[in-house]
């Protein structure tokens, strides 16, 4: 599999080799070890989930507080979705920005966010499912959201979609009323639980 950094720093993009014969495709959908050369330290994946939703459904902004964070490795295994990284870490050089991938079950890329980032995502079509690996299991109270379609960090949706929020999704603050609210995590904080985590490993 290809592993590339992308521009917001902890976050990255994965492509399998595929296998195609008469029988289907075989891919390597994760690897540990092989994300563990990029990231210092090797996923410790304890829950998985798995959302299905309608085309025009945006989940997120989400995230969770660091320390312990929640690291997700998210793919894509019927339909097609848009996938946002945002980077909400207070004094990031690259704080409110975003970059977005494209998920399908054809390329099956992935991508990973690391403890700190924000994630949010656009379904394309109907039934679409996307999977998560997370690094840490749900925690209600450490858990977080910034309004999706906020100006301040104006993600760009596919064209010729209606945006279809949940209740929660569409009550959360804008990025500065989070910012004021003192909920968002530190670039700083983020580096040094990633440097713990590195040093588990070794």
């Amino acid at each position: 599999m290809d592993i590339e950094p992308l521009s917001i720093e902890g976050a990255h993009v994965i492509t399998p080799r595929q296998f195609p014969d008469e029988r289907g495709v075989f891919l390597e959908s994760f690897r540990g070890d092989r994300l563990a050369e990029h990231l210092g330290h090797r996923p410790d994946i304890v829950q998985t989930n798995v959302s299905v939703s309608a085309r025009g459904t945006v989940r997120g902004i989400h995230f969770a507080d660091v320390p312990p964070g929640q690291g997700k490795y998210v793919s894509v295994l019927c339909g097609a979705l848009v996938d946002y990284v945002v980077d909400i870490r207070i004094g990031s050089p690259t704080f409110g920005q975003w970059e977005a991938v494209m998920l399908d079950a054809v390329d099956r890329r992935a991508v990973y966010l690391s403890e700190g980032l924000g994630h949010a995502f656009c379904a394309l079509e109907d039934g679409t499912t996307a999977m998560y690996l997370c690094t840490s299991t749900y925690n209600p109270t450490a858990e977080h959201g910034i309004h999706p379609l906020d100006a301040e960090v104006g993600l760009v949706l596919p064209s010729g979609i209606e945006p279809l929020l949940s209740p929660k999704d569409d009550a959360a603050p804008s990025l500065s009323q989070a910012a004021a609210s003192g909920r968002l995590p530190t670039y700083a904080g983020c580096t040094v639980w990633a440097t713990a985590l590195a040093q588990r490993s070794n």
